[in-house]
């Protein structure tokens, strides 16, 4: 696929649509295999329109796949759009095994390493957290108590979340009498005075809080479910030791937490402090103890250091979230190149999102290691499509108003694109939440298509590092594992730089290939799992955290 300098282009040689890649005007002549014509009406960039002209109920292709099917008869040359174009996917079923990929040349990277924290399970962190947890919402006021106490005073806290010097700008201008034409002409990027604070604990890269609403009052399965997630993040390798605050008498009790983790990793050895508000009484003597515990596992973790280490240690987790109409030619087949990289390394990767693999389950299926693997992605994926029909929704309602209105107008189009973050090595593992999937290779984790629940989900699974793909540009974050951002196109990289780490729209520019990009991007995380390069979530402390409860989320 080579998309120099062209105005529009074809991803697949079976697609009967065409992709925009810049806005392309009525009447604009396309000269396609032969093929001369005009096109209806102006079509946006990252929308597609008809190769030929079709009938009601005709088939749309794109990537390859059946992608939808045709509301209306359509001209040549007509924009496909929500009104003309409705949902369809091909049905699979179990198929032969299709294991034979074309490894990528990994010369450069052979003998390579990152720096990174040895664990004595045999994992590497590319991060040194301490964790502040609670196991049910009734303990989030302590949590964010502690985080008051502790994180300002430690270094932790974060400069640019805080805006309180440009509202006091804005307070004393009131008070001298300004006026709202004024108060909305203040220039506030001159008001913040960033000091940057000198951490107690240098080799400690922060203490996490996390928060959540579950833990009682919800199904068992939820609470059994947080407690797996919650035992995912307590072993993860970027994680030193945690506190944990437990009320007592909830459903996600101490001793299931503790089980989730023996489960994880059976020699468990990293200081865990668990405290038990309804045992120790007053919250003075539960806030002291917690507080001890934590400071004093704060200087141990403070012992780590950082150490070489090679890059099969590396595990990596798949994300998009604002996808646009170029993620699927761009960023998505980027990180799809760097997945078969690091897979070709030893490494690990996670691609999630099951609701955006609808319209794909043939080839993820076909390409699973053996039979029984296979039949496990297709349940996870019929069980879960079923359960979101049965609640008035499924996997066709996943694309947003943002994805449609930048060119992802079916759950397939979405879909086709999103996979392409997989690679084409074969799928090693398939695993449900929330458990692991840091498996050599390339594994399948059941999560939600939501940004946050998913990424929440990979990082507990293993991953010590998440790619994230944006085309319309997401501030997504996680507390313990770094969060690499990459926009599908120029424009948005240029808008939202703050938050967004890499720039992909050089693919739709023309000014390196995929090849190139993914080797880019490669380097990148490298120096970010080394701490020698900062992601833009972990420079904002973007620190989202969201457990997935087992009901319908798309």
């Amino acid at each position: 696929m080579d998309s120099t300098r062209l105005s529009y282009l074809q991803i697949h040689p079976a697609d009967n649509v065409l992709v925009a890649l810049r806005d392309l005007p009525a009447g604009f002549m396309i000269d396609f295999k032969g093929r001369q014509f005009p096109l209806v009406k102006a079509v946006a960039a990252k929308h597609k329109f008809t190769v030929d002209a079709l009938p009601k109920d005709a088939s749309i292709f794109m990537y390859g796949v059946l992608v939808g099917k045709m509301n209306a008869t359509v001209d040549q040359g007509e924009v496909v759009t929500t009104a003309n174009l409705r949902h369809a996917a091909d049905d699979f079923e179990l198929g032969t095994r299709k294991l034979a990929w074309t490894k990528p040349d990994v010369s450069r990277y052979v003998g390579r390493t990152f720096d990174g924290f040895y664990r004595s399970n045999g994992t590497v962190g590319t991060a040194n957290h301490w964790l502040v947890i609670p196991l049910v919402f009734c303990e989030n006021r302590n949590v964010l108590t502690l985080k008051s106490a502790l994180e300002e005073k430690l270094g932790y806290q974060v400069d640019s979340k805080d805006y309180a010097d440009e509202v006091n700008a804005l307070i004393a201008r009131y008070k001298s009498g300004a006026s709202v034409d004024e108060l909305l002409a203040v220039d506030l990027s001159s008001e913040k005075e960033k000091v940057k604070k000198e951490r107690l604990f240098p080799y400690v890269d922060g203490v996490k809080f996390l928060n959540h609403d579950m833990g009682c009052g919800g199904t068992r399965m939820d609470s059994d479910a947080l407690c797996g997630l919650l035992a995912g993040y307590v072993t993860h390798p970027n994680v030193a030791g945690a506190t944990i605050l437990s009320l007592g008498c909830q459903h996600a009790q101490a001793s299931i937490l503790r089980d989730e983790i023996k489960k994880r990793d059976p020699q468990f050895d990293k200081p865990l402090f668990v405290f038990e508000q309804q045992l120790e009484g007053t919250e003075q003597e539960l806030m002291q103890k917690a507080i001890k515990a934590t400071f004093a596992g704060l200087s141990m973790a403070n012992e780590q250091r950082r150490q070489p280490a090679s890059l099969d240690k590396l595990c990596i987790g798949l994300e998009c979230g604002g996808s646009d109409g170029f993620s699927g030619i761009s960023a998505n087949p980027a990180l799809g190149y760097l997945s078969d990289m690091l897979v070709a390394l030893g490494g690990s990767v996670i691609l999630a999102e099951f609701p955006e693999l609808c319209g794909v389950e043939q080839e993820l299926s076909d390409r699973c290691i053996d039979e029984a693997t296979a039949k496990k992605f297709m349940h996870l994926m019929t069980s879960y499509n079923a359960k979101a029909e049965a609640d008035g929704s499924g996997f066709y309602m996943n694309p947003s108003p943002g994805n449609i209105r930048d060119g992802l107008i079916t759950d397939a189009i979405k879909s086709a694109g999103a996979a392409k973050k997989g690679g084409t090595s074969p799928v090693m593992a398939v695993v449900d939440y929330p458990e692991q999937a840091n498996f050599p290779g390339l594994n399948l984790l059941c999560t939600p298509g939501n940004d946050v629940e998913s990424t929440t989900a990979e990082v507990a699974a293993g991953a010590n590092v998440v790619l994230f793909t944006t085309g319309l540009g997401t501030p997504t974050g996680n507390p313990i594992a770094p969060v690499i951002k990459l926009s599908s196109n120029t424009k948005t990289f240029e808008k939202m730089p703050d938050i967004i780490d890499l720039n992909c729209g050089t693919i739709i520019d023309g000014e390196e290939t995929i090849e190139e990009a993914a080797h880019r991007i490669f380097d990148h995380v490298i120096a970010v799992a080394s701490g020698v390069s900062q992601a833009k979530a972990v420079q904002l402390g973007q620190d989202d955290f969201i457990p997935w409860r087992r009901g319908v989320s798309l």
